[in-house]
């Protein structure tokens, strides 16, 4: 008998999501959140994810101590958080396949700045770093799908690989230690009806942390933004076109 939210794919899906993740420092909601979506209720799949993906983004941030970019993190990082909040919020009065559609066209034209060499020369810097943040939370939380810009535009800082990805989890972690709660206070019983399908989805995303993380490594420094950008790109691909299906 099936399992209730559960797909058969759930946990490689989850393996490839963690590595993803511990890679770029997004990804986890980006895969999961679909393919949950096709056994359960949507907005239940986003609660349900919220699970592995707090749990492995804890994970990255453990492996990456001391990587965090603190002045980055308390400009950009609490700007995004909070416009994330924002605009997950408004997310059900402001969805429209128009939003999906720019976003999918920021994050490909953020690969195509790292691939032109364009992103090189780009600095955010005072205030310009807050209103970025603020900016890429809040259209990130009006589609659903804060990480792949949140990583996009910290490519305007000039961090290291690892510096990058544990900032843009750092700051994914402050957005799920507050929308957790709500989540389980809205919806704990459905959440506990899945249990098994989340227990298993966590799981795969710690096993492809513990992956990703070594792929981190392995990955020059000069070849980590042409890896980012690649994945951004096939992410803003896949967002355009499900504007087209909207």
């Amino acid at each position: 008998m099936m399992l209730p939210g559960w797909c058969p794919d759930m946990f490689e899906a989850a393996v490839l999501a963690g590595a993803l993740a511990a890679v770029t420092g997004f990804g986890i909601g980006s895969l999961l959140t679909p393919l949950l979506s096709l056994q359960i209720d949507t907005r239940l799949a986003v609660a349900a994810v919220s699970v592995p993906h707090a749990v492995g983004a804890a994970l990255r941030l453990w492996l990456l101590a001391g990587a965090v970019d603190r002045r980055v993190f308390w400009s950009f990082g609490l700007t995004s958080a909070a416009g994330g909040l924002v605009g997950a919020l408004l997310q059900g009065w402001a969805s429209s396949p128009w939003l999906t559609m720019l976003f999918g066209g920021l994050l490909l034209f953020a690969a195509g700045s790292e691939f032109s060499g364009l992103a090189g020369t780009l600095r955010f810097k005072g205030q310009v770093g807050w209103i970025a943040g603020a900016l890429s939370g809040a259209l990130g939380g009006l589609v659903g799908n804060q990480g792949g810009l949140r990583s996009a535009a910290l490519l305007g800082f000039g961090l290291s690989k690892e510096s990058l990805v544990a900032t843009a989890t750092a700051v994914g972690l402050v957005v799920d230690g507050a929308r957790m709660p709500i989540y389980l206070a809205t919806q704990h019983q459905e959440m506990i009806t899945n249990g098994v399908a989340i227990a298993i989805a966590t799981l795969g995303v710690v096993l492809g942390t513990l992956l990703g993380g070594r792929a981190l490594a392995w990955i020059p420094d000069m070849w980590f933004r042409r890896v980012l950008a690649v994945v951004l790109a096939g992410l803003g691909v896949a967002m355009v076109v499900r504007s087209f299906g909207s």
